[in-house]
């Protein structure tokens, strides 16, 4: 068993912290974890990532590769699709439809979702 995960926000949504509840109930599960984490300017609403590996063998990397993301989780519509070309052809992407809207030229919600 591997899942790769993807976890994108901005500053002050709780991104590293599902990161770290995720990767501490895999690890009470007596699986293997590897943790990687971008931080933009999160006090900012700034870009917020973490990828998440978890399996039950030994893992050697912390990054994802493109294409092979197994559940992208975005607390945020446009960092979800930031993300996009990592996802595999049979993942899944599960976002938040309510924007956080940080920048003066934010799309509108039906371009994002579309």
């Amino acid at each position: 068993m591997k899942k790769d995960i993807i976890l994108s926000g901005v500053g002050g949504q709780g991104i590293l912290s599902i990161a770290t509840v995720i990767g501490k109930a895999a690890l009470k599960e007596g699986l293997y974890m590897k943790q990687a984490e971008v931080h933009g300017m999160s006090q900012r609403g700034g870009d917020v990532q973490s990828n998440l590996r978890i399996s039950d063998q030994p893992i050697a990397s912390d990054l994802i590769p493109s294409g092979k993301c197994d559940l992208i989780i975005s607390l945020e519509p446009m960092e979800g699709l930031r993300y996009l070309p990592y996802l595999s052809p049979n993942g899944w992407l599960v976002t938040n439809e309510t924007p956080f809207v940080n920048i003066p030229n934010y799309p509108e919600a039906d371009k994002v979702m579309a």
